[in-house]
């Protein structure tokens, strides 16, 4: 690669140009981590007060407002956006930065504010490009755990022999990591392949790029291909919607290697079919924790059998992930009265969507006070099933002193504000959150040690994935406290076939000496109900997730 390509491959004028509006605070993001900055988060859009991006470093906070130009130069109002985001966000140092040039009335408003607070810097095109060139190859260093190495190996060598690999990894151990790591490892025998990655969702693509980067080295450029943002150059790495990668592929755009993250969504009609089928010549490897679909399909008639696996409850055996205080709580609700009372004759099945019951959340509210009591340096989310069962709840919780900074997040509301709220979750500033399926994929909280289910689901995969937000460690977790207000069998089972992982005996590895999780029911009586009942746990859970097995009425408890 000359030193013009290295220089053009990530900050240079073409690919800065070929950025946009949208992708150029990316790029600056991408520029930050790499020169040693930390906490870098772009907070672009409506209400940003001026900023674009914030960052850290040695101490300091930084916020950087950006302005791409496709032509001419950057005037003064930059300066004063970004001399406003300066005193919104606190911050001890601004920039203004562009990918061109700034004008003289910038460089004399930088004057002016100048003598009454510190001097903003000014960082243009020519300067990226020469930042570029000192800052260090790759900002991580990534060492992969044991079975992470022998994960990279199994899908290296089924990608080699078949051409196509699937892992199924649980939530907090680490699946990006070796997908990223697979890319590295391809590109550093084929420097010159394009790659793609893709999923369903804009949001997991967005995070996906940002994953990768401290897997690839400064020279290898990554892009958003989005309804956004539809970039002319697709070298290096391509993180896409699997809608905007089925056009390019459509016009010919051919990857040598293919990543599909959360392929559970890969069906055998639709989208992902064709973009697969079209891109049939390339390597393809998909990567899940939650591989059961609410249909009959079976992702591995698109990937092959899984190279590797490693589940939650052998995750948790060895160390990797949080261990867990399980608590089910049956309900004792009478649902032959509440169905007589209701207007509408509401059951079970419309409970939190059309029928809600506030001495039910009131008895959430109380458990999860009797946890966080006992919880060092307490962190919850309380997954509920609707946007109107997340805001009442959150309303709720805000009536108790311990929680009155309690917020909602759910689809429900605007882009920023839900960035807004989980920034805010992430710094310790709001300490619970109600939430609606949107923390399910592609959010890393590992600071939530508390997960409360206040739902009901009859989806295996969801569950799974909820429960997967309280596993990943950090420094000082080391267990993490669920509340599970059950109320389907398929849910009982769930937990009852990890209590029996987890108990099996069998040699393992082990990082430490952790003490052991605990599955436990609230009655004691119900529990060994349970256990008669469901003959064959792991058989029920995997069962189709429109079959809706729930509990006959009424329950006895056993003489």
């Amino acid at each position: 690669m000359t030193a013009e390509n290295v220089v053009d491959s990530f900050l240079g004028p073409r690919s800065l140009l070929d950025a946009g509006p949208l992708q150029f605070p990316r790029r600056v993001e991408r520029l930050l981590w790499h020169a040693n900055f930390t906490d870098v988060a772009v907070i672009d859009g409506p209400g940003d007060e001026g900023g674009d991006v914030l960052a850290r470093r040695r101490g300091e906070l930084w916020v950087f407002q950006c302005k791409w130009k496709r032509r001419g130069v950057v005037g003064a109002d930059a300066i004063d956006e970004v001399d406003r985001a300066r005193q919104h966000y606190r911050a001890h140092q601004a920039v203004a930065v562009t990918n061109s040039r700034f004008s003289p009335d910038a460089r004399r408003r930088v004057d002016v504010l100048g003598r009454v607070s510190p001097t903003i810097h000014l960082w243009e095109g020519g300067h990226l490009a020469r930042s570029f060139q000192a800052i260090q190859s790759r900002f991580g260093r990534v060492v992969p755990r044991s079975y992470q190495a022998e994960a990279l190996w199994a899908l290296g060598k089924d990608l080699d022999s078949s051409g196509r690999a699937l892992l199924i990894l649980a939530t907090g151990l680490g699946k990006t990591v070796v997908g990223g790591e697979v890319i590295d490892a391809h590109l550093r025998q084929h420097a010159g392949d394009q790659v793609l990655v893709t999923a369903h969702a804009k949001e997991l693509v967005q995070q996906l790029e940002r994953a990768l980067w401290r897997h690839l080295p400064k020279e290898v450029p990554t892009r958003l291909l989005t309804g956004d943002t539809r970039p002319d150059d697709l070298s290096g790495v391509t993180c896409a919607t699997v809608g905007s990668a089925l056009s390019a592929a459509r016009f010919g755009y051919r990857p040598a290697l293919v990543m599909v993250d959360e392929a559970h969504h890969v069906g055998n009609d639709g989208q992902y079919e064709e973009l697969l089928n079209l891109l049939g010549s390339s390597k393809q490897f998909g990567v899940t924790a939650t591989p059961w679909r609410g249909d009959s399909h079976d992702i591995s008639h698109q990937f092959g059998p899984p190279s590797f696996t490693l589940g939650i409850e052998e995750g948790m055996r060895r160390g990797y992930l949080a261990q867990v205080d399980y608590r089910l709580f049956v309900d004792n609700v009478d649902w032959d009265v509440v169905r007589s009372a209701s207007e509408h004759e509401y059951g079970l099945a419309d409970l939190n969507a059309r029928l809600f019951l506030p001495q039910r959340d009131e008895a959430v509210r109380d458990e999860l006070a009797a946890a966080w009591a006992v919880t060092a340096n307490p962190r919850a989310i309380v997954f509920c099933r609707t946007v109107e069962h997340a805001e009442r709840l959150a309303e709720l919780l805000r009536r108790t002193p311990l929680w009155s900074g309690a917020l909602a997040v759910h689809a429900g509301l605007p882009k920023r504000e839900r960035q807004r709220r989980l920034l805010a979750f992430r710094s310790g500033e709001v300490p619970i959150l109600t939430s609606v399926d949107i923390l399910n994929e592609g959010v890393d909280v590992p600071d939530v040690n508390i997960l409360c289910f206040a739902r009901v689901t009859h989806s295996r995969r969801i569950f799974v994935q909820q429960l997967g937000r309280g596993l990943r460690l950090r420094e000082g977790k080391q267990r993490v406290t669920v509340l599970d207000f059950v109320s389907d069998l398929r849910r009982i089972a769930a937990a009852l076939n990890i209590k029996r992982s987890l108990e099996a005996d069998g040699d393992v590895e082990t990082l430490d000496q952790v003490a052991p999780s605990r599955i436990e029911f609230n009655d004691q009586r119900v529990a060994t109900l349970m256990d008669e009942w469901i003959k064959d746990a792991a058989s029920l859970e995997t069962a189709f997730d429109e079959h809706r097995l729930q509990f006959p009425s009424p329950l006895a408890a056993p003489e």
